[in-house]
């Protein structure tokens, strides 16, 4: 166990030395709530109410689908895998701790935005802040669920780059957080709700932590552990 504790703190520092991590977990959502949240609450005030939900979601999405994966590859396409091979070291490790420490990273960045939105744009802070946190551990959890499949799925970066933009996006403009989701026509507001990000959303509205909402997520992290773990035996006769 303290083994295991060593290599998720291990891998936490590296990351904060990732520059890579830095720019999709920090600076790109940090500046996009920044400059966003000015102009969403300028043209639409009533959005107020939804500020901190939908900006957190545009980070965890980034942080999830273009900042985890890449991590992966450099750890499962590389000569790493045969340094873990040749320790006995458990190959479903590297991938453990890299999602953890993607956990606390996100966790962070959204904890900036939560404190910063009321401040700069009188945001309105969620009424059940336990609820609120608890929706947002399983959002974030099943975002990097999906990210890990990315990184253990595609071997090439520049493949990775084009699949996880093909992710990210409907994830941000499909989910409601942009504009209500009612304005779009059936066929796309169907393809968004292939996504985490638009049940996320709603999971982590006032009141909107309930089986309606999570059913979906609970599905998709199932799913997802399942691939994974298919993924990592594969990887073991390689």
């Amino acid at each position: 166990m303290s083994g295991f504790l060593y290599g998720v703190a291990l891998q936490w520092k590296l990351d904060i030395r990732s520059k890579s991590l830095l720019v999709t977990c920090y600076i790109v959502p940090l500046i996009f709530f920044l400059l966003m949240g000015g102009i969403f609450t300028s043209v639409m005030p009533e959005m107020r109410s939804t500020l901190i939900q939908s900006m957190i979601v545009m980070s965890v999405s980034m942080g999830a689908f273009i900042g985890l994966p890449p991590s992966l590859i450099e750890t499962y396409g590389s000569d790493v895998k045969k340094v873990y091979k040749a320790n006995g070291v458990p190959l479903y490790l590297g991938l453990v701790t890299m999602f953890l420490s993607a956990v606390v990273h996100l966790m962070i960045s959204c904890a900036i935005i939560l404190l910063l939105a009321p401040i700069l744009f009188e945001a309105a802070l969620p009424v059940q802040l336990p609820f609120f946190f608890l929706a947002l551990t399983i959002y974030i959890i099943v975002s990097l669920s999906i990210g890990s499949i990315l990184g253990l799925v595609v071997k090439n970066q520049a493949k990775l780059t084009m699949i996880a933009q093909l992710v990210f996006l409907p994830s941000i403009m499909l989910s409601g957080i942009m504009f209500p989701i009612d304005l779009l026509p059936d066929f796309l507001e169907a393809i968004g709700r292939i996504f985490p990000a638009s049940w996320g959303y709603r999971l982590m509205l006032d009141n909107g932590f309930c089986l309606e909402n999570l059913w979906y997520l609970i599905l998709v992290f199932c799913a997802a552990v399942i691939i994974c773990t298919i993924l990592l035996n594969k990887q073991k006769s390689k």
